[in-house]
This record gives structure tokens, C-alpha cells and sequence, in this order.
């Protein structure tokens, strides 16, 4: 029996072609001429001034951080039904993540919650484009504006997506993306920060490679950190910003067979799409209502997983895991959306390799679940 796989990078472009350029040439750390040209071409496809690549997504999120000075002490809106890198980004800095809940029109940060969770302490507000879908950026940016704090955009599960025809990466003060190996446009690990502003721009830059002054070499200013991305993961990744759009048009057939196999199963639900949204289509997510389908979320990707299928639960709200929890229960944090789709979200595989019959024994195994 073929097991069908959650994720798999598509690498069927250059990459190998630009690796091996990239290996001849001698040029596999930090410098080389695909590191330039990869930052210039994500900044185009992200609608941004600039783009800085980093080592891996998380690294991205808290270069965004150090960049607008977080400090121990401070406070930062994030929603809870996000990857636990968020939350763990602001931590890194000292500060502390203040849990919102979701909007279960976007499955992304509530706007309507933010202003009740505003202390003194609040210094900026992270929304995360949750599985491809942007968070409503202009009614969150309204409110910071109001509160005079800084919006940094998690569109780490994003490439590509559109709110109100503008790409994401651009719409907050700073953005940060992830090429982890199952996002759509991948390098195995890496990162990048998005972001107009010339002096952010070069306070990022200074803060990734080591701190050191641009015009005198070896000597460092200030404290920095090494996360640059190197010349190899570069390489790959022109290759894949170059079949960008085409990534992006195979999984959304992928997206519309799979609604079109799963429709009208009792109890399975998908993922909403505000009508200002332009998704991008990462992992194609269900969730399961087990009164009206019969089994659990969990009892659906056991039965999956018996039949060679691969899944992935939605994420565990990270008010609820450990290294939050008693801060989120000190807060009285009540996050009834969050809690709801923690526990009844389901990533199906998802990749563009997968073809029309994987897609159809899927779905087939999903509605012959049903009890």
C-alpha cells in the first residue's frame, strides 16, 4: 500500500542547477551572489522595499523583535492557535505573549479582542496568517495606531497570500516568512524578514551578522546574533521564488479537488475565506465534528493512518502547553474559538506531487469513516 505523506517539498525546477552553481563556485556561506539575488527577488514578490534572509523562521521572528527593541517587561498581543515559535519568539526577548483568541470567520487573530487585552506594558501585536489565510491587517493596524504600537506580521504559512489585493509581508511594520521543508516555497530551513523601512533595515541587518560595522571590519557596535541564511539555501530558493506562481496554481487545484470530494460529509468541516482574502494554499485543513461524523479528530487520523494516510493535528493552543499555561491560567485567558479548533482541526496531505487518485483515496478513506 503507497502511504500518502502530510508534506514534500516540490523541487522539480533549478535547485539542483543553482546548488551545483553555487558549490563550484565556492561560495556556500553567507555571501555569494544568490543571497543578493534571493533578497530581491522576495522583496518584489512580498511588495516590500527589502527582504533579509535569515536561518529558519523562528530566527526571523525574533530578529523582527529585536529590531523594534523589545524589552524584558513587555507585553505582546499573539493569537494562541499559531505554531508555539511565535509565543517562544517574544519570550526569547524577556517579554511576555498575551493570548487572543481567533475569529472563526479567519481562524486568525480576533481585532474585536484586541483592545480589551491593551496594559501599559503592550508593545506590539503579532497576527499569523494561519494556514495561508491573512488575518484582517487593517482593522488590527487601526487598533495599534490608536495604542501606538508596532504590528509584526507572522506570515511564516502565507507565500503569496493577498489581503485586498496587497501580498502579506508588507502590511505591518515588519514581516516574517519561513522556508521550513513543507511550506510552499522551501529551502529546507530558513527565513526571512520583510520590511520598508531603511533604518529597520539596517538595524536587522547589523542585529543578524554578528553586530558587526558595515565600514570597519571586526569591529561590533552593539550585541548581534549570527543568523544569516547561506549562499546554498539561497540558491535553492531563487529557484523556487522563480516557479512561485506555478507552486501556487498546482496546490490550488489540489485545494479545489479536495472540496469538491469532501463536500457534504456530516460533521467535516474546511477552513473559512473572508471575501478580502486571496489564501495561500499551503495544507488543506478539515475540521471534525464528532456528533455529526462519528468519530474524533483523533479517531479520524487513526483510522487514516491505518490506511497509509499521514496527518497532522491543528496546533496545540499554546496557552495550554506547558511553558504557558500558568501564566495564560494566572491571566484567566478564556479562548473558546482557539480551544474549538485545537481540538477538532486536521492538516490533510497536501503537495504537489500528489495526484488526482491520492486525492480521491483520501477523501474516499474520510467518508468511509463515517459512523
Amino acid at each position: 500500500m503507497k502511504t500518502i505523506p502530510v508534506a514534500e517539498p516540490d523541487l522539480s525546477g533549478n535547485e539542483e542547477r543553482y546548488v551545483l552553481e553555487a558549490l563550484r563556485s565556492s561560495w556556500i556561506s553567507s555571501t555569494g551572489p544568490f543571497v543578493g539575488r534571493f533578497e530581491a527577488e522576495f522583496a518584489r514578490l512580498s511588495g516590500t522595499r527589502s527582504a533579509i534572509g535569515v536561518a529558519n523562521g523562528t530566527l526571523a521572528l525574533h530578529l523582527a523583535l529585536l529590531t523594534l527593541d523589545l524589552h524584558p517587561g513587555d507585553e505582546v498581543l499573539v493569537p494562541s492557535l499559531t505554531y508555539i515559535a511565535t509565543a517562544n519568539a517574544v519570550r526569547y526577548c524577556g517579554a511576555e505573549p498575551v493570548f487572543i483568541d481567533v475569529d472563526p470567520k479567519t481562524w486568525c487573530i480576533d481585532p474585536a479582542k484586541l483592545d480589551g487585552a491593551i496594559t501599559p506594558r503592550t508593545k506590539g501585536v503579532i497576527p499569523v496568517h494561519l494556514y495561508g489565510h491573512p488575518a484582517d491587517m487593517d482593522a488590527i493596524n487601526r487598533i495599534a495606531a490608536a495604542h501606538g504600537l508596532w504590528v509584526v506580521e507572522d506570515a511564516a504559512e502565507a507565500h503569496l497570500a493577498r489581503y485586498r489585493g496587497r501580498a502579506v509581508g508588507g502590511l505591518g511594520r515588519i514581516g516574517v516568512f519561513s522556508f521550513y521543508g513543507n511550506k510552499l516555497l522551501t529551502s529546507g530551513e530558513g527565513g526571512a524578514v520583510t520590511l520598508d523601512d531603511p533604518a529597520l533595515e539596517q538595524r536587522a541587518r547589523l542585529l543578524r551578522g554578528q553586530g558587526v560595522d558595515p565600514d570597519r571590519r571586526y569591529f561590533f557596535p552593539v550585541t548581534g546574533y549570527n543568523y544569516r541564511l547561506t549562499n546554498l539555501a539561497c540558491a535553492i530558493l531563487c529557484a523556487q521564488v522563480e516557479r512561485a506562481e506555478e507552486i501556487v496554481a498546482r496546490r490550488r487545484l489540489i485545494f479545489t479537488r479536495y472540496r469538491e470530494a469532501l463536500r457534504d460529509i456530516p460533521g467535516i468541516g474546511f477552513q473559512p475565506t473572508a471575501p478580502w482574502a486571496e489564501p495561500a494554499p499551503w495544507l488543506f485543513c478539515i475540521t471534525v465534528e464528532e456528533k455529526a461524523y462519528g468519530r474524533s479528530r483523533d479517531g479520524l487520523m487513526a483510522w487514516l493512518g491505518e490506511h497509509g494516510v499521514d496527518t497532522r493535528p491543528f496546533f496545540v493552543p499554546v496557552h495550554r502547553l506547558p511553558p504557558y499555561r500558568e501564566q495564560s491560567m494566572l491571566r484567566g485567558d478564556d479562548l473558546p474559538e482557539t480551544d474549538r479548533l485545537g481540538a477538532s482541526g486536521l492538516n490533510l496531505p497536501t503537495y504537489n506531487r500528489m495526484i488526482d487518485s491520492d486525492i480521491d483515496r483520501v477523501a474516499s478513506l474520510v467518508r468511509g469513516g463515517v459512523r
